[in-house]
């Protein structure tokens, strides 16, 4: 982003980008809590105030996403455990749903309706939007790389959050990817390299995620839009 803060942190309409991802999060219904992972040296966590956010808990993050994942996730299952060892609670199937920080524009309708479809299909899924653009296959060519081929878009689309799976088959999978050396780039690709499906679950357009200073521009104009509808 060229900014000297973590992106999370950025303003926008007024609060972080976080803020908004905490916010739209826990509205979603029938949720246990959240838990937020963050560098072990983050500074800026401290001077927020979500207060207001029940059951929010912070653990700290890894080196890459897939070990604070896995971070996350080792928290949940230790609670649990703890819960059920002193029978506060029952050893039962639970559910998460992962969500990147820097998608704050995420629909909490979308959110609830990948639930449902993955309950209805009883495996997990993610939110996805379908290619709508051209897609070409580059071969590298001198200074700059060229078209090598037009790709079929049809059975294409493009991972979005949240991801939402059973918590120990999503645990166990980031730990056999990372046993075996295999690249993590979000939770259905681990699913996936262990042989799962995956549910795809449309999401619209605007679910994007911050990554280059002009998605800046974007975000705020259509956090502007939800917050002016009370979505």
């Amino acid at each position: 982003m060229g900014v000297g803060i973590p992106k999370q942190y950025l303003l926008l309409c007024g609060k972080t980008i976080l803020e908004h991802t905490l916010h739209k999060i826990s509205q979603v219904e029938n949720l246990s809590g959240i838990v937020l992972v963050l560098d072990a040296n983050d500074q800026y966590w401290p001077t927020l105030n979500c207060n207001s956010i029940p059951n929010l808990h912070v653990v700290n993050g890894g080196a890459s996403r897939a070990q604070s994942v896995k971070n996350g996730l080792s928290y949940i299952a230790k609670q649990i455990a703890n819960n059920t060892a002193n029978n506060t609670g029952q050893d039962q199937e639970v559910k998460v749903l992962v969500h990147d920080a820097a998608r704050p524009c995420v629909n909490v309708k979308n959110i609830e309706t990948l639930v449902a479809s993955c309950e209805q299909a009883n495996q997990g899924g993610i939110l996805a939007a379908p290619v709508a653009d051209t897609v070409k296959r580059a071969v590298e060519q001198g200074e700059a790389p060229a078209v090598q081929a037009t790709v079929d878009r049809s059975l294409l689309w493009l991972a979005h959050t949240p991801q939402y799976f059973e918590l120990h088959c999503l645990l166990n999978a980031l730990n056999h990817c990372e046993q075996a050396g295999l690249e993590v780039t979000d939770e259905a690709s681990a699913i996936e390299q262990t042989g799962g499906q995956v549910l795809l679950v449309a999401d619209g357009k605007d679910n994007i995620k911050i990554t280059l200073p002009e998605d800046m521009l974007v975000a705020e104009a259509i956090l502007a839009n939800q917050l002016k509808q009370g979505t």
